[in-house]
Order: C-alpha cells, then structure tokens, then sequence
C-alpha cells in the first residue's frame, strides 16, 4: 500500500473497485468521516445492500472486509480495517502511516506537487474584481477583491491553467457625462495627479446634477457620448486617460492586496464583437425584438419566460448582457477556457442565471463547446446598524480609507505589546497585520452570508483571526531559532514513532489539508480553508502544551520538531493560499 497523500479518497477508490468484483453495482463504498476516537474513515454500505439482499449486514460487512484483506491495497501495518456496530467498515490510519505521510509531505512544494492531480491542468478563467474605471475603490470591492484571490490561488496550486482577466467597467453612457464635466469644468485630466481619480468622481457628480437640470446639458452630454462611440479624436483621448488615472489608483491598491491580475480586458474590448451576438442570438431563433430592443426569452424557465434577458436597448446601443456573452465566446475562443468563474455581489444572480442559461441555448444550436459557468456570489457587509457599511456622510466607505485605519490601529496593537521594537519594524509588520486582518475577517465568513464589520473581533489576539494567527505562526518559528536550527531540516529522518494523544491528534488534523482542498474546491468557499488553519492551530497549541519538544532523546526530539515544522509549512502555505504573508516575528 502506498503513502496516499488523500487517504480519503483513495481508500474509497481501492475499496469502490473491490465491492464491485465483490457484489456488482449495489455496493455503495462511500468513505465518510469516523468518529475519531474509533477511526479515520467509515463505509457504510453493507447494511443498505444487506437489506435489500434480504441478508445479514455484519455478514455482507465481512465479505467486504475479506475481500479487502485479500485484494493486497491495504497494508495492516498502515491502515487497520475493523467492522463495527451493526456492519459499519472503519479504516484506522496507524502512526506508522502518519509517521510516513508527514515525512513525505514536507511543505509547500510537494503539497503542491501531490495536490496538482485535483484540477489536472483544466482552463480557467477567473472574472474579478472588475470595478468601474473612473470611481475609487470602496468597501465594496474588498469582497470581490480577496475571495476571487483565494480562490484563484488555491486553484493554481491544485494544478488549473489559470487566467485572472480583470473585467472592468470602461465604456458606457458615464462617459458622456464625465466628458462633459470634464470639458465644461475645463479640467485638465493627469494620470500623475494624485487627486485625479477624485476630481473625476466630483467632476461626474457635478455633470450628472447639470444634465438631470437641464435638457441643454443633459443633450451635450449625449453628444460627448455619441462623439466618443464615433471615434472623435479628442474624446477618445480623454477617454483613454480616464481609464489610465483609474488604471493607476486600482493597481496601487491590487499591489497592497496582493491582487494578481494576467488580463485587463474591459467592456470596450467587446464594442466590435457584439454584432456577431445579435446575428447569432438571432438567426438560431434565440433572441427577438421586444418593444425596439433585441431581448431573449428563456421560455422553459418559469421565471425567466416573462423577464427579458436584454441583449441591445431599443435605441441600438450594446449593454452588460451582450458585452457578457461576447465575453464568454472570446473566453472559450482565445483562451480555450473549459471554466469560467465569476466573482460579484449576490444582487447579480439573476444576470448571471439568464446568461448562463442563454449560453448554454447559444452552445448547443452553434455546436460551440460549452464552458462549465460558476458564479460565486457573496453577501454584504455590514456595520454595526446591521445595513451596508457606509461613512457618516451615507457615502460608500473608501477602500483605500478602510486599509489606512487597519494598518493605523494594528500599529497601536504592535506598539502597545513591543514599545522597543524599532519604528520601520513595527510599520511594517502592521502593514501585514492591518490588511490581514481585513481580508481574513471576510474570508472566514460564509462567503454567501452577510456579515457584521467589529474592528475589535478582527483585530483581536484570540479566536478565528488572522492576528491569532499569524502569531502562531511567529511561535513556532521562535522554537527554531531558539535551537538554532531551520524548519526544513530533516527531522524525520532519525524521528521517533508518534506515540502520545496529542501527537497523534496533530498529525490526523495534518493529514486533513487535502480534504480541505477537495471541500474549498467543490463550493469554492475559501472559509472552509480558514477553518482549518483555526483549528490546526489550536490543535498545535494543545500538542505543544502537553509535549515538551526541546528533550534529552534525539529520536523524540526530532519526531516533535517534524511535526512544529509540519503545522508551520501547513500553516504558511494555507495563509498563502488566502493572500495573507506570514511573519517570522510580531
């Protein structure tokens, strides 16, 4: 039997091909969780196909365990197979094996390695955050920005071909408007002007009073617009450097959230590719005029027979829903996209639904190979009134204002436990704690509930936070400078077996990751991830309480010091897979 770097899995894979040798189809070989004090893993089949057998399930359950015994998967010396209860199979992963699983899952690199095979290659394109040129970022944005990240992250380092194309808002009737503010307010626009981007906000809230005011400005606005859809020279220079000042500010802020964008394509990518869409929505029967637009009706849908999917507005101009579809065909055309993931609000859900649904007519009548369509939507946050976070003034609260006061009040934190630590030392691990602490509080929430923002909670030294832990982190990275040794020496080498509780406890919740994966994956719901990393800690915590790891014997050294540096290089690369840099020291 080999080192299973998913014991899970594998054991239902083996033992699913042995139950149907032994009993056909009827065999149901799920693996399932155990109670931990008996076992790992758990099947459960014998007594469903026993009852409809009309046979007696702990009879059924040993020809199972008799097959299993004689098939040569399952090593005794690894794995302990027992039935239990009234015919339930347990599977008891022994020490030896956890012992061995540890020394040969070291790190980051070959977890990476072993945990390639999950996505094996597949095309993915991820949409996020994708925010509109020509405002700045607000809170809004977080939630888009750090869950498509840790998603994206941990889909890369499960082996996906992953492409982030950044699906911004750059073109539409805004434009007319901010143009015209712009020229009316003889405003000269520069991308090196630190207060561009919010003069262009205060320019377009200012064009936008006039034209609801006047019909004088609300039709030179229009003109701006058609001028620019036209190709005016002057217009689409200003427009381009409108998108360069936004492009500016939003890269300033992927840099500080260690965002990875590989693609910008924006809505004006698409202004000379939705022709095809109407042609093609249209000539397969999918798409009809409507009251002068071009709209789809889905009509086997219950809801969606009677709601349009709007695809051109009645006055011929193109809209989100045919930008989409355009999107989705050049995904699967130039980038050979077999998944395309969104990342937005819940509020979109319906869009979505029709667009995917659209699609897949679309698809099957062109005879185009149709892309798997995910949208991981999100709730909202929160403040303490329990609506949407707003300022004072019930403006949108700024991103870049929200990062400012993390790291500001994470510095008084610092400061308060270190008054010694040198000032840029301290700045600097506040930069790390401040944003971590941001973007963890979000990520270990359920990502489709809502959630209530709490400075306090989030910043606090206890409980499922990203200060508790990255300080956990700086723990038993002291062990090994206090030995002066390195986390990747090879300790397992001349280590001990696991003998005591809470080595054995440490060690199955190590062995978990990959499940973990497999369940973040399956929902990408990266909270499941955060879970884990709590709970690791905490089981290290209760190891490290209870086991001296600095001894006399070089075995049980050794064999303890595998496992701090397991628990550090699970908890580093699982902080990594959630955008978070871990800290050597706080």
């Amino acid at each position: 039997m080999q080192i299973w770097f998913h014991p899970a899995r594998e054991i239902q894979v083996k033992a699913g091909e042995i139950a149907r040798k032994t009993f056909g189809e009827g065999f149901d070989a799920s693996v399932r969780a155990a109670d931990p004090r008996f076992a790992d893993f758990q099947i459960n089949g014998a007594l469903p196909y026993a009852k409809a057998a009309k046979s007696n399930p702990r009879q059924i359950a040993q020809k199972f365990l008799d097959a299993l015994g004689a098939s040569g998967e399952f090593d005794n010396s690894l794995v302990e197979i027992s039935i239990a209860g009234p015919g339930f199979l347990n599977f008891k992963l022994t020490p030896l094996f956890l012992r061995e699983w540890l020394a040969k899952y070291k790190g980051a690199d070959s977890l990476k390695d072993a945990a390639k095979s999950f996505v094996n290659g597949k095309k993915i394109v991820i949409d996020f955050p994708s925010p509109n040129t020509a405002k700045q970022m607000h809170v809004g944005h977080l939630r888009p920005m750090v869950i498509g990240e840790a998603i994206q992250r941990l889909l890369r380092f499960c082996g996906a071909d992953m492409t982030c194309d950044n699906h911004i808002g750059d073109w539409g009737t805004n434009f007319g408007i901010l143009i015209y503010g712009i020229k009316s307010q003889n405003y000269h626009l520069d991308a090196s002007n630190p207060s561009a981007l919010e003069d262009l906000e205060q320019l377009y809230k200012t064009g936008s009073a006039k034209a609801k005011e006047s019909p004088e400005a609300a039709d030179a606005a229009r003109d701006e617009l058609v001028k620019l859809q036209n190709g005016d020279p002057e217009n689409t220079a200003l427009w381009r450097e409108i998108i360069k000042v936004s492009q500016v500010s939003f890269d300033k802020t992927y840099a500080r959230m260690g965002i990875t964008i590989d693609v910008t394509l924006g809505e004006s990518f698409y202004r000379d590719k939705v022709e095809r869409i109407y042609n093609e929505l249209s000539e397969i029967g999918l798409a009809e005029e409507n009251q002068g637009a071009l709209v789809v009706f889905l009509k086997d849908h219950e809801r969606f027979k009677t709601q349009p999917f709007i695809i051109r507005k009645k006055d011929g101009a193109s809209n989100y829903a045919s930008t989409d579809l355009a999107t989705v065909l050049y995904r699967v055309e130039h980038f050979g996209a077999q998944e395309i993931i969104y990342v937005t609000d819940g509020r979109q859900q319906d869009h979505f639904q029709q667009l995917f649904l659209t699609v897949g007519k679309w698809f099957d009548a062109k005879g185009y190979r149709k892309p798997e369509l995910r949208h991981v939507w999100f709730g909202t946050i929160l403040g303490e009134d329990g609506k949407a976070i707003k300022t004072k003034s019930g403006e949108p609260v700024r991103l870049k204002a929200l990062l400012d006061e993390a790291v500001a009040r994470a510095l008084k934190i610092v400061q308060a436990k270190t008054p010694d630590m040198p000032e840029s030392e301290a700045m600097n691990i506040a930069e790390t704690v401040g944003v971590a602490a941001l973007r963890y509080a979000d990520l270990s929430q359920n990502r489709t509930s809502d959630y209530t923002f709490s400075w306090d909670k989030m910043l606090a030294f206890d409980g499922n936070t990203a200060p508790y832990l990255l300080y956990a982190v700086a723990r038993i990275h002291s062990i090994f400078r206090k030995l002066n040794l390195s986390p990747d020496d090879n300790f397992e080498k001349d280590a001990a077996a696991l003998e005591t509780p809470q080595e054995i406890e440490l060690a199955r919740k190590l062995i978990a990751l990959p499940n973990v994966f497999d369940l973040t994956l399956s929902e990408l719901r990266p909270h499941h991830l955060c879970g884990y990393l709590y709970e690791l800690a905490g089981t290290f915590s209760t190891f490290y309480n209870a086991n001296k790891v600095i001894v006399d014997d070089p075995a049980t050294q050794n064999k303890r010091l595998m496992l701090c540096a397991r628990a550090l290089a699970f908890m580093e690369t699982g902080l990594r897979l959630l955008g978070i840099e871990p800290l050597k020291k706080m």
